[in-house]
């Protein structure tokens, strides 16, 4: 891979893909959690806190490894080949696919709301919008790519408008952000917890620019940069943008609405105004299901490239005349349709944070690993504080992972169950290398 990609550009490869949909849509289900506007504030606050100390943590390695394949490279080189394979399982089983169904999902329910249609219209359209989406995707690689720029450019529009027409909102209401607590009744733990688990899917995506990690010209310095900067940058629109619903909508209205970001813009900028806000919001969404399908696709490619999949030798091809691994792209496809099929925006998100916090914390616990396994390994950059923000990064993980099962069991079961699945396999494509 050619060293090409600058600071500029991996900085808005994290913003790009950590922005999408949760940010407008999350806030109805951790005010549902919290019932209380100042603990939303802490939720999304420490979101992002746990996130910055992952990615200060994660730097560490992705600099000192700067190979193509980021997180998938760092576990199987810590852990074995069998680690890295389960990683990649999961992303194709579970991640990418649960991204774009719940994305998919969330677009047809606010599209119906928009445009006044019947509620039972919103699956057919998430079930079109993905096969439209991964049609543009077909058509070149360098088409999803511009495409891709362009909605990243577009999505800040909206956060924007919100966060300044907010903020000079004469009619605002008061808000009580101190002291942090729980809605009456309400134990401040579990409303904590859970309102985290749905906060952190509004951060989700940022560990994927380690991906790049072979192609940025500096990673030594300008990776670890990025996606420090990058999520500070997240962290306070993402309170800005949550401090601006509660101040603009009564806290009862916002409790479990969906509708949140639509009712907010319709109050800030007039009927006109908040249709035109919210399509803007919609282009945010379709932009990041997009950006999964872009780098989506390419996770079963790549299995099939080391051999690790049956039919490898089909899956692992690409169409000479696109640059798209088709065969592999209809695979990430078909299974997100079954995710919008079966599943709901809430308990897709769950599913994924609770697989990716999974593997992002068994990184973070490499970088300790590596420190006592390898300590002459050349180290460009060395995360500060060591170890106190590696065990904030992993103390953080563990608490995502552990209050999920606790609190969400069974998709939890679900989740964990599709990961082992990549088990079997690997040790039957294994043998079958092997003879």
């Amino acid at each position: 891979m050619t060293r090409q990609i600058s600071f500029a550009q991996a900085l808005a490869t994290v913003v790009g893909t950590v922005i999408g949909g949760g940010v407008f849509f999350k806030i109805g289900t951790i005010t549902e959690h919290t019932q209380s506007a100042s603990l939303t504030i802490l939720v999304w606050i420490v979101a992002g806190a746990v996130s910055i100390a992952s990615g200060l943590t994660v730097s560490e390695i992705a600099a000192a490894l700067p190979v193509t394949g980021g997180s998938v490279k760092y576990i199987e080189y810590t852990y074995g080949k069998a680690w890295g394979f389960l990683f990649g399982w999961a992303q194709m089983l579970v991640y990418f696919p649960a991204n774009i169904g719940a994305l998919s999902v969330i677009f047809g329910q606010q599209f119906v709301v928009l445009f006044n249609l019947p509620s039972s219209y919103a699956t057919a359209i998430a079930l079109f919008l993905a096969l439209l989406l991964m049609g543009l995707n077909f058509i070149s690689t360098k088409f999803s790519s511009k495409m891709q720029s362009l909605t990243t450019i577009l999505k800040i529009i909206p956060l924007a408008l919100i966060v300044i027409f907010g903020l000079f909102n004469q009619d605002k209401i008061n808000l009580q952000v101190f002291p942090f607590q729980a809605g009456s009744g309400h134990s401040f733990w579990a409303a904590f917890s859970s309102g985290l688990l749905a906060a952190l899917f509004a951060y989700d995506g940022w560990i994927n620019v380690t991906n790049l990690a072979g192609e940025v010209r500096h990673p030594e310095k300008d990776l670890s940069r990025a996606i420090i900067l990058g999520l500070s940058l997240i962290t306070l629109i993402y309170v800005l943008v949550n401090y601006t619903f509660m101040s603009t909508l009564p806290f009862k209205n916002i409790i479990a609405n969906p509708n949140t970001a639509y009712l907010t813009s319709l109050k800030l900028f007039g009927n006109l105004g908040g249709k035109l806000v919210t399509i803007g919001i919609l282009i945010s969404v379709y932009g990041a299901i997009n950006g999964f399908m872009l780098t989506g696709m390419r996770i079963p490619y790549t299995l099939a490239k080391d051999g690790m999949l049956p039919l490898s030798n089909k899956i692992g091809k690409i169409n000479v005349n696109t640059g798209v691994p088709t065969i592999s792209a209809l695979i990430i496809l078909a299974i997100s349709l079954v995710m919008i099929l079966l599943g709901t925006f809430d308990l897709l998100t769950n599913m994924l944070v609770l697989v990716m916090w999974t593997f992002t914390t068994l990184v973070s616990i490499a970088v300790v690993i590596l420190r006592l396994r390898e300590p002459k390994l050349d180290r460009p950059y060395i995360v500060p504080w060591y170890p106190i923000i590696p065990v904030i990064s992993i103390a953080g993980g563990l608490f995502i992972v552990i209050s999920t099962i606790i609190n969400e069991f069974w998709i939890s079961a679900t989740g964990i169950g599709l990961t082992l699945l990549g088990l079997p396999v690997y040790y039957y494509m294994k043998r079958k290398i092997i003879s």
